[in-house]
């Protein structure tokens, strides 16, 4: 089984590292700097229990020099604003009977991706995986939540228990649901909840958890966008969505959230595809997000004066 994951940050690295084992696996890459140290180096891996090892990946940095159209499988790792490009990547790179698969977070990356390798062709997944970039190919596995696929149609089933058996053999706990949309909003409101909070307050996800304070934000994050899900007529896997996003919190207590992760790396965020969103889709359908809002607004705004922060 031929995969190309498209992305080399904290998550691109954990899959690959996780898969290659198990898989021919190659990571795209858009930096050849970074490209070459994989493959000279592979990925470095430290597990949850501490211990280290480096893992041997083939690397792919340009499209006018790579072979075409000899991968089963596209596994999209990359940022939500990122989306358009991993289409475009994917769709090269694909065998005609290939599919792609997204983790991605946020809304609309399905739709993005879709436009280039097909709506037939995209295939949505979430994981309460947890990782942490260290440095240039070097991941720490901070959690072990586990991932779900959601098919749409026969053709995607089919693709969607091959890759299950796969993720699970090499050891990344694996499911597959029946409903994309609610998959997509059960990740969307842990992010909501999590990630920029996280980032506001620099902690690791645990410490949400532990803090009355941060907890009172984050319920209230997340009630706002599971009102905006119910005008959306979008029924959630789980009866108590605030205590899931705990629950994932203290899965994931040591892990920095993404949005931390770029927060602290001056690097843009996918804060617009989250609360944004949230807030976004409340205004339309008149539920008030004003917790959303605050969040998302105060996000841009680190990133608007990331030059200027004194510390």
């Amino acid at each position: 089984m031929d995969i190309v994951i498209i992305g080399a940050g904290a998550m691109g690295c954990l899959f690959g590292a996780l898969l290659a084992p198990y898989a021919k696996v190659s990571l795209y890459c858009r930096q050849e700097r970074l490209a070459r140290l994989l493959r000279v180096r592979g990925i470095v891996y430290q597990a949850i229990d501490g211990s280290i090892y480096q893992q041997p990946v083939q690397t792919i940095s340009n499209l006018d020099t790579a072979q075409r159209h000899c991968f089963d499988y596209a596994i999209i790792c990359t940022k939500a604003h990122a989306g358009t490009e991993a289409g475009i990547i994917a769709q090269a790179l694909l065998r005609k009977e290939g599919l792609a698969l997204t983790l991605q977070n946020g809304l609309g990356n399905r739709e993005r991706i879709g436009e280039h390798v097909g709506e037939e062709r995209i295939m949505v997944g979430i994981t309460a995986q947890a990782a942490t970039r260290l440095d240039a190919g070097e991941v720490r596995h901070a959690g072990a939540g586990r991932t779900f696929l959601a098919p749409a149609g026969n053709a995607q089933r089919r693709h969607s228990l091959v890759l299950a058996t796969l993720f699970n053999e090499a050891g990344i706990d694996t499911m597959v649901e029946d409903d994309p949309e609610a998959l997509i909003w059960s990740k969307l409101i842990v992010n909501a909840g999590i990630n920029a909070l996280a980032a506001i307050m620099r902690v690791p996800n645990g410490a949400l958890a532990n803090d009355p304070a941060c907890r009172a934000i984050m319920a209230k994050a997340v009630a706002e966008a599971v009102q905006v899900a119910e005008a959306l007529d979008i029924k959630l896997p789980y009866d108590h969505p605030f205590k899931y996003v705990l629950e994932v919190c203290e899965q994931t207590e040591a892990n920095r959230a993404s949005t931390l992760q770029d927060i602290l790396r001056r690097a843009p965020t996918e804060i617009e595809v989250i609360n944004g969103a949230i807030a976004r889709l409340g205004e339309l359908h008149q539920v008030p997000t004003p917790v959303n809002t605050m969040l998302s607004q105060l996000i841009q705004a680190l990133e608007a004066t990331a030059d200027r922060r004194v510390a």
